[in-house]
């Protein structure tokens, strides 16, 4: 099943963007003291993990939030499926991204419990080292993200297919114990940064989703209140 977004703007991680280092050096750029991984600790991550594919062949990705709707890396196949034990939230506060120093913004996590719908990517593994290159360089710069292979459940996927999925690291600096509804929809509904806004990254992860006929009924409420904050 191939899916659709609703959003048409241009993004800014691109594949040529990631690849030129642009996350770092906005980082950089922002005077922001944040905790960066070097290329050789980012390096080790990507090698680590994928030394650890629990079954040889082509690489699944779990996408449940931009990747979804701008994954900036090539892929074979893409379909929706459902991964349990994690749940997606909004519980990475951004400074630079999607805010700023004065007004942060948040992003989405897999944190612990529950399940989660989202998207997986096949990416063929003579390339998996190249295109997840590019995944680790825009996931993994701060290092608040645990990569994990969580086994994916669809009804066009053979029992026990794993795929990668980056899961919140809960003693990170930036994550932030998921707040009510109401209040994660008062940050977003104003947060804007270097990407684009917060509202934008809720919107077009919900329209992401719908593509694939995925109903996320945490985030439409959340984006009913923060359309109420902006009317």
């Amino acid at each position: 099943m191939e899916g659709s977004t609703a959003s048409k703007r241009p993004h800014r991680l691109t594949r040529e963007a990631l690849r030129d280092g642009f996350v770092h050096e906005m980082i950089a750029r922002s005077g922001i003291d944040l905790p960066v991984l070097s290329d050789e600790e980012r390096r080790a991550s990507l090698e680590a993990i994928l030394a650890a594919q629990p079954t040889p062949g082509d690489v699944w990705l779990f996408a449940y939030g931009s990747l979804i709707w701008n994954p900036a890396f090539h892929y074979v196949e893409r379909k929706p499926v459902l991964i349990r034990g994690w749940h997606r939230e909004f519980c990475l506060s951004t400074p630079i991204g999607r805010g700023t120093p004065e007004k942060p913004g948040l992003v989405l996590g897999l944190d612990r419990g529950g399940s989660c719908r989202g998207v997986a990517f096949r990416v063929a593994r003579a390339e998996a080292e190249a295109e997840l290159e590019l995944v680790w360089r825009r996931e993994m710069v701060t290092g608040a993200y645990v990569p994990r292979w969580v086994k994916l459940h669809g009804p066009d996927l053979p029992p026990g297919t794993s795929g990668i999925a980056f899961t919140i690291d809960r003693t990170a600096p930036n994550y932030v114990r998921p707040a009510s509804e109401a209040d994660t929809a008062r940050i977003i509904a104003t947060a804007c940064g270097a990407l684009g806004s917060c509202r934008d990254y809720l919107f077009d992860t919900i329209h992401g989703l719908e593509g694939f006929g995925i109903e996320d009924h945490h985030l439409n409420r959340i984006a009913h209140q923060v359309s109420e904050h902006q009317g």
